[in-house]
């Protein structure tokens, strides 16, 4: 039975950032189109990174056969969170949903976290998934462990997987983040600064279906150690304050 003073999120945007994933996005837009179609309203925008595959081509025709559909295409390769943010910015919806292109996250998990955030406390601005069986190589679950525990070392952000594609957050609390590449590996931890609440909910996690990940454990390690440093100084500079109005004539 649903919390009597659960907030209704009644339309959605899926933002899906796509690079080189020809063979996934089919199906993993498909997919979201059957768990979302007559449950709530929603949009899905595919944000294309300059693929150098024949993405785009399986896009435009996906969209004459799913009219939720909306293509962006980025005029020069730019990135995973330019890609996310440039969704967002297009998004209809208050609220946004994304999945990382290669399927691996399960679109059923989306409604669940809905039902999270219809039952979280109002100043919940982030609901984030959380791998708990990773279905990685052992190398990069290596790898992700180990960043993970580093990470809360440093930002003290509570969250056991920031790395996770899935997350549900409010687009206007989104936006007004401060923005840099690979930003969306750190989002918990942005929100907590701006003062908002996050949760992390446990979802499914999927071998990928084809293609080959664009990460390996070095680039990544050596990316993420500098931009951690970065978030770290922006939470230890940053002040939080709630703001009110003065209304009155001033006394004598």
């Amino acid at each position: 039975m649903q919390n009597p003073s659960s907030r209704a999120l009644t339309s959605l945007s899926v933002v899906i950032p796509v690079f080189n994933e020809r063979d996934n996005i089919g199906p993993l837009v498909q997919e979201v189109v059957h768990h979302l179609r007559g449950k709530i309203v929603f949009d899905i925008i595919c944000v294309d990174d300059r693929s150098e595959d024949d993405t785009r081509e399986v896009l435009a025709w996906l969209k004459i056969e799913v009219p939720e559909l909306r293509v962006l295409q980025h005029a020069q390769r730019s990135g995973q969170s330019l890609a996310i943010r440039n969704g967002v910015r297009q998004a209809l919806s208050p609220w946004i949903a994304t999945l990382d292109g290669d399927g691996q996250n399960d679109p059923a998990d989306i409604l669940r976290l809905v039902d999270v955030y219809q039952d979280a406390e109002e100043n919940t601005k982030l609901i984030a998934g959380w791998r708990t069986q990773r279905k990685d190589t052992a190398s990069k679950r290596w790898a992700s462990r180990w960043a993970n525990r580093i990470r809360q070392h440093f930002l003290r952000d509570k969250t056991p997987d920031t790395g996770c594609g899935i997350k549900l957050f409010e687009r206007a609390a989104f936006l007004d983040l401060p923005y840099f590449d690979h930003m969306h590996r750190y989002l918990p931890a942005l929100m907590q600064r701006a003062g908002w609440k996050t949760v992390s909910v446990p979802v499914a996690h999927r071998p990928r279906g084809a293609g080959q990940s664009k990460y390996n454990n070095l680039n990544r390690a050596l990316v993420g150690i500098r931009d951690l440093m970065g978030v770290s100084w922006l939470i230890r500079r940053s002040h939080v304050s709630a703001v009110s109005e003065q209304n009155g004539e001033p006394k004598p």
